[in-house]
C-alpha cells in the first residue's frame, strides 16, 4: 500500500493536469491537509523536477503540458471568448496560417461562421475539420510527420512547403508567454509556428491566462515579432510592460 504522502502527491499531480496553475490554499482545500503540508510536498516534488513552484502556489515543470485532445476540455468558456475577439482582429483578411492547439481550434470555428472565401493553411487536423463547415473557405493541409498528441503536421517538409506562401495573419496559440515572447512546450511545432510568423504580414497569439508568466522550451516569436495577442485576462505588470514595449497590441476578453 502507498504512503498517504506518495498518494497526496500524485493527487497534486492529476489536479495540476486539470487546471495548470494552483495555489497553495486551493490545493490544500482539495486535499484536506494543511497549507504547510502542501508547501512541503512542493517543494519535494520541484526537487524531483515534477513540477515548478511559483509564490503561493505551483505550476507544471516546464516542457510538459497535457495532450490537444486533455486541452479541448480546459478553460472552454474562456477560448470561445477569445476566439469571437481574435476574429474581430481578422476581418478583411484574405489568406491566413493557423498553428496547432486548443485555443486556435476554438478560433478556427469562430472563423467558419463568421468569414468567408479565404484560404487557411494550417498543420492542424483540428483546425482543418472545423473549417469544413463553410465550402466557401479553401484549406490547404501542409506536409509532414504526423504529431499524435497535438494532432498536426511537423518536420522539415512542413516548413518546406510554408515558405512558398504568404498570409494576412499567422494565428498562433502558445504553451506560454514569457518575458521575451512566446513559446511552445513542442520543439517540432515551435518551428513550425517560427516559418508561420516569418511568412504572415501579421501575427495574433492566441492563449488564455494560465498561460501567462510560463516558459517552455521553444520560443517562437520575440515580442517585436507578434502583434496582437488576445487573452482572457489582464496579464501582470511585467508581461503587460513587455508587450506594450514591443508594440504588441493586448485585448483582453
Amino acid at each position: 500500500m502507498k504512503k498517504p504522502k506518495s498518494v497526496r502527491q500524485e493527487r497534486i499531480l492529476t489536479e495540476l493536469n486539470q487546471a495548470p496553475s494552483l495555489r497553495v490554499a486551493e490545493l490544500a482545500r482539495r486535499l484536506h491537509v494543511s497549507t504547510e503540508t502542501i508547501r512541503r510536498d512542493l517543494d519535494e516534488m520541484t526537487g524531483q523536477g515534477l513540477l515548478n513552484r511559483t509564490y503561493g502556489g505551483a505550476v507544471r515543470s516546464l516542457s510538459t503540458e497535457p495532450s490537444v485532445t486533455e486541452r479541448h476540455t480546459l478553460f472552454v468558456a474562456e477560448r470561445e471568448r477569445i476566439a469571437k475577439a481574435a476574429v474581430q482582429i481578422l476581418k478583411g483578411a484574405q489568406v491566413l496560417m493557423i498553428g496547432s492547439g486548443s485555443t486556435t481550434v476554438h478560433t478556427a470555428r469562430r472563423i467558419a461562421v463568421e468569414m468567408k472565401n479565404i484560404t487557411v493553411l494550417t498543420h492542424s487536423f483540428g483546425v482543418a475539420t472545423v473549417l469544413a463547415i463553410n465550402p466557401t473557405i479553401k484549406v490547404l493541409m501542409l506536409p509532414g510527420d504526423y504529431h499524435a498528441t497535438e494532432g498536426a503536421t511537423v518536420g522539415a517538409h512542413t516548413v518546406s512547403f510554408l515558405n512558398s506562401f504568404y498570409a494576412d495573419f499567422a494565428i498562433l496559440g502558445a504553451s506560454g508567454l514569457g518575458p521575451d515572447g512566446p513559446s511552445d512546450a513542442l520543439l517540432e511545432c515551435g518551428a513550425v509556428y517560427s516559418a508561420m510568423v516569418a511568412r504572415a504580414a501579421g501575427t495574433v497569439v492566441v492563449a488564455d491566462h494560465s498561460k501567462q508568466d510560463r516558459l517552455f522550451p521553444a520560443r517562437y516569436a520575440s515580442w517585436r515579432d507578434i502583434n496582437h495577442v488576445v487573452t482572457d485576462k489582464m496579464p501582470g505588470d511585467d508581461l503587460k510592460n513587455n508587450l506594450g514595449d514591443n508594440g504588441v497590441k493586448l485585448t483582453v476578453c
